[in-house]
């Protein structure tokens, strides 16, 4: 039996629904601030319509119908803000562990919901990334991405194949146990910071470590990609070295991966999230570094300060 909203009003629809579509517009822009202005902005849009309108065989399709158009809006005009943007651009970390509000478990943690694989999303346009997403992240098939995105079947197929050629997977990255390694970078960090011995922490940067670093332009942070392992060493050595005061590293689970919380000052403040990629073999890939504070503002409200 086909849903109706004649049998399910709006709030069943919007507590239904709402993991669904914070999920799927988080994924496409990289922002939770901007996904639950989406999921407002839909269900706005929804409550406006006549109760005529409102009477669909398949509410859930429509829903995601408009988050999708939604997003691909806010796709456009994120590009222009972005060439302005003050260093490099990351998206805003959204905390993924069990002991909190997670409106991203909606779908099973999946790549796209990693820091890594958002950032080679941003390679694709804004269709690209709705049919990757849908595909990939919700397991819409492909007649449904179809509808959605307003395309044919047989294009849909070949969005997703150009996708994939250029979202190539790295295979050193395949199967790794992240937990141990995540346990055993976050002992490395915690002997740096309290010894000044930077040699355990410096052994498990891969010789192609890349550190990307997002102020925002409004609190410090590297202005450029920082690239291999003794530059990247060197600026991790200079942070550690000069810790600010009443600083408290915390381990979190940020976008389904490992990441350090860092609350700073006597208020506790959340001023940083740290998170990593790493190799098959536990070296560290990649580094992920948010200090603006308007992409802290989420994760703050999930966090429990310590």
């Amino acid at each position: 039996m086909s849903e109706t909203t004649s049998s399910t009003g709006s709030d069943a629809l919007y507590a239904k629904y709402k993991p669904l579509l914070f999920s799927l517009a988080y994924r496409m822009t990289g922002s939770a601030a901007e996904a639950e202005d989406v999921v407002q902005d839909v269900f706005l849009q929804w409550e406006r319509r006549s109760p005529a309108e409102r009477s669909l065989e398949h509410p859930k399709a429509y829903l995601c119908k408009m988050t999708v158009n939604r997003c691909t809006d806010l796709a456009r005009s994120a590009r222009a803000r972005r060439e302005t943007y003050v260093g490099p651009w990351l998206p805003e970390p959204l905390l993924t562990s069990s002991d909190y509000d997670d409106p991203a478990a909606y779908a099973e943690r999946d790549e796209t919901l990693s820091y890594a694989m958002l950032l080679l999303m941003e390679r694709l346009s804004p269709v690209e990334r709705a049919v990757f997403v849908l595909r990939e992240a919700f397991g819409f098939d492909y007649e449904e991405v179809a509808g959605l995105v307003e395309k044919t079947p047989a294009n849909v197929r070949k969005i997703m194949s150009r996708v994939r050629a250029k979202l190539e997977a790295d295979p050193a990255e395949a199967d790794a146990p992240i937990d141990r390694f995540a346990a055993e970078l976050l002992q490395a960090f915690h002997h740096a910071s309290s010894t000044g011995d930077m040699e355990p922490l410096f052994r498990r940067l891969a010789p192609d470590v890349v550190l990307l670093s997002d102020g925002g332009g409004k609190v410090f942070a590297a202005t450029v990609p920082i690239e291999t392992q003794p530059r990247v060493a060197a600026f991790l050595g200079g942070l550690l070295r000069k810790p600010p005061a009443h600083a408290e590293v915390v381990p979190v689970v940020v976008n389904g991966g490992p990441a350090l919380a860092i609350f700073e000052g006597l208020d506790r403040s959340l001023r940083t999230i740290m998170s990593f990629r790493f190799a098959a073999d536990g070296a560290v890939r990649g580094i992920y570094i948010v200090r603006n504070p308007d992409k802290l503002s989420h994760v703050s409200r999930q966090l429990r300060i310590p």
